[in-house]
């Protein structure tokens, strides 16, 4: 559907449930709008990109968890398809090593029921995924959003659909600034650095989202930190927040905090503490890792480990079911813990 007064095109997209829409964005509200990733409890206003250019859009969820669908807005029908391809690639599917996951895992089995279709958004832009890292190097997370905002708005490209407005970046305009360009939005000299390096390694084709897609994640990680400023830590983020692999970012403060509380009775854990306390996640760690992220921020982690006397220790996978994906998602109920369990020993 056209609409002739504001000269934008309108379709729905159906996708597979549970989906909690608003809980899954809520990642780019909570730090503040850095007009890149905008999302205002109603409203998800984003640009994909591919050959032709970049694609912005905006869109609102309809429907329920179960039966989610999403009124998206685009500037012309042509945008259609491309558009359409991002939504539905946006967000991390639940899989079967996840519902395995959740019947060894007391833990997530609890955060995955309190927080029924929460599914970790993946940022699929390489520019803006890498100054998002780079950003959020030991600062707060609000600072971080304010100092990309400005970034955005000096030095980024705007994109109106409808009334909606939203940035992006281009390599070649980043990789054209000097350092105090970027400085002079308060940015750190070495955070500013690492920007110019990025863009510059993106424009030049060193580092490309689609050959990044075809390496294993040793050569990712390779790749990536090869460029000045670019540690293991983003590109462990990059792998698992836009290639969507498992892979655990053992070094972000978040995750050590997170894991620590989760599973090592509040203790700040180490990076290979974390390693080792989540090896049990396998090739669910994406998903779990966002979960317990999320959990965190919403104090439902918290919340569970005070209920128990005990930390939470990594368990021993047992057998683990054989339904669908989608079947184990609708009658998902919490595993009990050690303590809950009267039958079962002490760990």
């Amino acid at each position: 559907m056209k609409s002739a007064r504001s000269a934008i095109f309108e379709f729905k997209i159906e996708l597979p449930g549970p989906l909690d829409f608003a809980s899954s964005l809520e990642i780019f509200r909570r730090s503040g709008d850095d007009m890149l990733d905008r999302w205002d409890g109603k409203w998800l206003v984003r640009i994909t990109t591919d050959s032709s250019g970049v694609h912005p859009y905006a869109c609102r969820a309809a429907g329920d968890i179960d039966a989610p669908t999403v009124r998206v807005l685009v500037r012309s029908a042509a945008e259609r398809d491309v558009v359409e391809a991002a939504i539905r690639a946006a967000f991390l599917p639940l899989t079967l090593e996840f519902e395995h996951l959740c019947a060894a895992d007391p833990l997530i089995a609890h955060l995955a029921l309190k927080h029924r279709g929460f599914r970790p958004v993946l940022q699929a832009d390489l520019l803006i995924a890498l100054v998002r890292c780079i950003s959020a190097q030991q600062v707060n997370l609000k600072w971080a959003a304010t100092v990309r905002r400005r970034l955005a708005e000096m030095f980024g490209q705007r994109h109106r659909v409808g009334q909606h407005n939203v940035y992006s970046l281009d390599p070649e305009r980043l990789a054209s600034l000097q350092i105090g360009d970027i400085r002079a939005l308060q940015f750190t000299t070495r955070k500013a650095e690492y920007i110019i390096n990025a863009a510059r390694a993106i424009a030049n084709g060193d580092l490309n989202i689609g050959c990044l897609a075809k390496l294993e994640d040793n050569e990712v990680i390779a790749k990536i930190t090869a460029i000045r400023g670019l540690g293991p830590w983003t590109a462990e983020w990059v792998l698992a927040r836009t290639l969507g692999r498992p892979r655990i970012s053992a070094g972000d403060l978040g995750v050590r905090k997170a894991v620590g509380l989760a599973y090592l009775g509040g203790a700040m854990a180490s990076p290979e503490e974390v390693r080792r306390a989540t090896a049990h996640w396998g090739r669910a760690a994406a998903l779990a890792q966002g979960l317990l992220l999320h959990a965190q921020h919403e104090k439902t982690l918290h919340a569970y480990v005070a209920g128990d006397s005990r930390s939470i220790s990594a368990p021993r996978v047992r057998h683990a079911p054989t339904d669908s994906p989608m079947r184990i998602a609708a009658k998902w109920k919490p595993i009990k813990s050690s303590k809950e369990r009267k039958d079962q020993p002490a760990r």
